[in-house]
Formats: structure tokens, sequence, C-alpha cells
């Protein structure tokens, strides 16, 4: 196998694309009180902390005025939950993780989402016991673009950055892959596509484009 150890995968937006779905029922609340929702506004909380963008808040600042909060949260996840529920792997994502394994490589996640968010849907997937190390936000202080959740897989999987490759579909996760030395490959679904990611060291328009042998020869060329 050479030097390349590990693979580790962002979980939102990577294997599954949540992105969409959450941006989409923004939109809709944003819409139901008439008012657009840009994506400029919403990309800044993309693969970070929930409290770097608050939409209830930004549709105050729309409105004019207050919103019931609670109310509007509570449509905005009821949607989300009934978009989610069937999200599938992404096109590609399937057919990856099994050739990684068949590689031998060691599976990690580093997700910025809550645990019980990423472990249920791992069930939902039936991908419970694929990963050697799960790092969600209840396992750090601080998440993404922070190195701190891939620093974390990397003790975990018992590899050192250079052994490592990330994946990620936003410029949050890149950057936060990079921070920690990791190369990153950067997979953007439909939400992120029109966000660069100048740090990542390979960019795909889908995982149908994955190669594992080319991926090794990026490793292999060291960082830079």
């Amino acid at each position: 196998m050479g030097r390349w150890q590990a693979l580790v995968f962002d979980f939102d937006g990577t294997l599954v694309d949540t992105e969409t779905p959450w941006y989409q029922a923004a939109q809709e609340v944003y819409a139901e009180h008439g008012v657009t929702l840009a994506f400029e506004a919403w990309a800044r909380g993309i693969g970070t902390a929930a409290h770097a963008f608050d939409p209830w808040a930004h549709l105050q600042d729309q409105l004019g005025r207050p919103v019931d909060r609670a109310l509007v949260r509570a449509r905005y996840e009821a949607r989300v939950r009934a978009l989610v529920a069937e999200a599938p792997l992404r096109p590609g994502v399937a057919r990856l993780l099994a050739e990684a394994a068949r590689r031998g490589l060691r599976l990690g996640l580093a997700s910025s989402s809550p645990r019980a968010w990423v472990l249920g849907h791992l069930e939902r997937l039936g991908l419970t016991g694929w990963f050697a190390a799960v790092c969600t936000q209840d396992d750090v202080e601080r998440v993404k673009p922070a190195p701190d959740l891939y620093l974390l897989a990397l003790r975990r999987l018992g590899v050192a950055a250079e052994e490592a490759l990330a994946v990620e579909d936003s410029p949050n996760g890149v950057r936060a892959a990079v921070a920690a030395g990791i190369r990153c490959v950067y997979v953007p679904n439909a939400t992120t596509a029109a966000l660069p990611a100048p740090e990542a060291a390979l960019v795909l328009a889908s995982f149908e484009e994955a190669d594992l042998r080319a991926w090794e020869r990026l490793l292999e060329g060291g960082a830079g």
C-alpha cells in the first residue's frame, strides 16, 4: 500500500448531499415571509459551526421586524427532516468506500455535525462499522475551519497527516484538513459547487470521477 494509510471523509454534503436540502428548506421559510435568502449569506455557515450564520436573525433583518424564531425554526427543521429522511449516498460514494476498504485503507469521519445526527444517518445508510474513527462536534471544542476534528481523526486512526487524504465538499472543510497538514480532495455538491477551494490538492465534479490510483499518486507527490 506504500505510505497511504487512511482516508478521512467529511459527512454532510460529502457522503450525502444534506447541504442542498438545508438550503432549500431555509429558502422555503424565507419565501413564506415574502423575502429571499441569498446564497452568499447562507454560504457563511456551510461546513462550520451553526452560529457562523444565524438564518433567523438574518430573516429578521430582511423583514425589518421580529419573527417567532421558535416557530420558523420548527418549520425549517421539520422540512429538513422530510427532505433528508431518504437522502442517498452521493453517486460514486459506495464504490469509492468499497474500493478503499479493499485496498486496506483505514476510513475515518470528521464532521462538524452532532454525533447523533451522523450516527443516525450512518445506520440508515448501512454504513455502521465502516469507519474506524467517527469524530463529530461533540468531540472537540472547535469545529471546522479549525483543524481539531482532523487532528483527532488522525490520532484515533493512528496515522500521520502525510499518510492520509481528506475528502470534503466545502471550503471550510478543506481549510480544516489543510490546517491539520492533510492533503484534501474537494468534491463539491450542487450547493457548494459555486464555492472555490484553492487550498484543495484536487477538485472533482463528482465521486464518479474518483480514481484511487490517481489519489495515491497525488499523496505521494508530497505536500505543496
